[in-house]
C-alpha cells in the first residue's frame, strides 16, 4: 500500500544577516505587512471579493507603495487566504457560537498583521546558495545578495533534495528565519502485524500497549513554575521584570515541543521495529465538551495533545507505519482482557480493576489496549482514518510545523 501524498515537512533555519542587511529585512516586514493590513481593510470593506476582485482594487496601489510585483500578488494572497481561514474557523464554530464575544470580536474589524508576521517568497524572489549557505532576498531597498543562514547538516541535506514551493520569512524576538517546506517521498505502507495503542493523558503524556509510559509530572511541574512566575513578574510590572517576560515568551511551548517529538519518535520507532501500526484516540472537540472546575482548565488548555498526535502521524509516514485513529469513548471504562465497561471499573486515575473478571491493571495501560483492539478492527474492516484537522495558526504563516493531510492510512 503505498501513501496518497508526500509527507510535508516544514524546516527551519536561522538567517545571519549583518547590521545593514538585518536593518533591511526589518524595512521589508513592515512595509509588505502594513500593505497587507491595508489591503485587509479594503477586502473588509468590500465584504472581502474573491482573489481576483481584490487584485484590481488594490493591486496599483501596492505597486505604487514601492512593492515589487510578484510581492504585491503575495500580499494579496497572504490576505484572502487569511480570510479563508477565519470564514473557516467560523464555520467550524472554533471561534465560538453565534453572538458569543469573541466570535462577535473577530467578526467585526478587519484582520491585522503584526509587523514580524510571515511573509512568502517564491522563487522569484528567494534563491538558495546551498554550497556557500547563503540566500539571495528580495526587499523594499533591492536584492540583498550573500546573506548567510545557519542550520543543522540533516536540515541542510533535506532542504537541498526536497525543498518545494514558497519559503516564509518571519522575525522572531529580533532575529530572522527562513521556513521552508520540504516534500519528502513517502514510504511503502505494508500490512501490519499488529497495532500499538497510544492512551493519551495529563498525568501520563503517553501510554502504550507494550508498556511504555511517558510520565508527565516534570513537565507539569514546569508549568506551574511558570505559570506562578508569570504571574508574580506580572504583578511586579518593573522595567526588569518585563524585560523577564520577554525572555520567557514560548519558552514553555518550546520545551512542551521538544518533549512531543521525544515521545513520538520513541512511539513511532518501536512500531516501526516491531512491523506493527499505531492506534490513536480521536481527542478533536474536547475541549468543548469536558466541564472541569477553574484550576483544572490550566491543566486541560495547556495538554498539547493535537501537537503529539501531529508529530506521531508525519514521522509515520516518513517509516511506512500504518497509523489510525479511533473512537475513545468508553476506553477508560472497559476492561481489555473481557471487553465489560462499567463506570466502577475505573477505581482511581492510576488503578483499574474489572468488575466483570476481575483484572487488575494501570488504567492507562489497560485503556491503550482497548485502543489497541479498537485499531485492529478498525484497519481489519477496512475503514478511512482521517487525521485530524491542525489549526490554521500552526501551519505556515506562523511558522509552519506540520502539514498533515486526511488519507487512508
Amino acid at each position: 500500500m503505498i501513501w496518497s501524498r508526500p509527507v510535508k515537512v516544514v524546516t527551519q533555519v536561522k538567517l545571519v544577516p549583518t547590521p545593514v542587511q538585518a536593518a533591511a529585512l526589518k524595512h521589508t516586514l513592515r512595509t509588505v505587512n502594513e500593505a497587507a493590513c491595508w489591503v485587509s481593510d479594503v477586502a473588509f470593506e468590500r465584504g472581502v471579493p474573491r482573489e481576483y476582485e481584490l487584485r484590481r482594487h488594490t493591486y496599483a496601489e501596492l505597486r505604487e507603495r514601492g512593492l515589487g510585483a510578484q510581492v504585491a500578488q503575495h500580499v494579496i494572497k497572504k490576505v484572502r487566504d487569511a480570510y479563508t481561514s477565519l470564514h473557516a474557523n467560523l464555520r467550524a464554530g472554533n471561534l465560538g457560537k453565534k453572538g458569543s464575544k469573541r466570535r462577535v470580536k473577530a467578526e467585526s474589524k478587519p484582520i491585522a498583521f503584526r509587523p514580524q508576521a510571515a511573509h512568502p517568497y517564491d522563487d522569484r524572489c528567494l534563491s538558495w546558495q546551498y554550497d556557500a549557505q547563503t540566500v539571495s532576498i528580495w526587499t523594499m531597498t533591492g536584492r540583498l545578495k550573500g546573506v548567510r543562514f545557519a542550520c543543522s547538516p540533516n536540515a541542510l541535506k533535506q532542504l537541498i533534495a526536497y525543498r518545494k514551493g514558497e519559503s516564509d520569512l518571519v522575525e522572531r524576538d529580533g532575529v530572522f528565519y527562513l521556513v521552508a517546506t520540504c516534500e519528502v517521498p513517502e514510504a511503502e505502507t505494508g500490512e501490519p502485524d499488529a497495532f500499538i495503542g497510544v492512551d493519551l493523558g495529563i498525568v501520563n503524556i503517553a501510554t502504550t500497549s507494550t508498556g511504555h509510559r511517558a510520565a508527565g509530572r516534570n513537565l507539569n511541574r514546569y508549568r506551574k513554575r511558570q505559570l506562578a512566575l508569570r504571574a508574580k513578574l506580572q504583578k511586579k510590572g518593573t522595567k526588569s521584570a518585563k524585560r523577564l517576560l520577554r525572555k520567557q515568551r514560548r519558552k514553555e511551548s518550546r520545551r512542551a515541543k521538544d518533549i512531543n517529538h521525544c515521545v513520538s519518535k520513541t512511539i513511532v520507532t518501536e512500531a516501526e521495529r516491531t512491523g506493527r501500526g499505531i492506534s490513536l484516540e480521536e481527542l478533536t472537540g474536547i475541549r468543548e465538551r469536558v466541564r472541569l472546575r477553574k484550576p483544572q482548565r490550566v491543566a486541560l488548555h495547556s495538554w498539547a495533545f493535537a501537537q503529539l498526535a501531529d508529530f506521531i502521524v508525519y514521522k509515520a509516514r516518513r517509516a511506512g507505519v500504518a497509523v489510525v485513529f479511533v473512537d475513545p469513548a468508553y476506553s477508560s471504562k472497559e476492561c481489555a482482557e473481557c471487553g465489560h465497561v462499567d463506570r466502577l471499573n475505573r477505581i482511581s486515575q492510576a488503578l483499574f480493576t474489572c468488575r466483570g473478571c476481575g483484572v487488575v491493571a494501570h488504567a492507562d495501560r489497560n485503556a491503550s489496549r482497548v485502543l489497541a483492539s479498537r485499531g485492529q478492527n478498525a484497519w481489519d474492516a477496512g475503514r478511512t482514518s482521517h487525521v485530524p484537522a491542525t489549526s490554521p495558526v500552526r501551519l505556515m504563516a506562523k511558522t509552519r510545523q506540520i502539514t498533515s493531510q486526511p488519507v487512508r492510512l
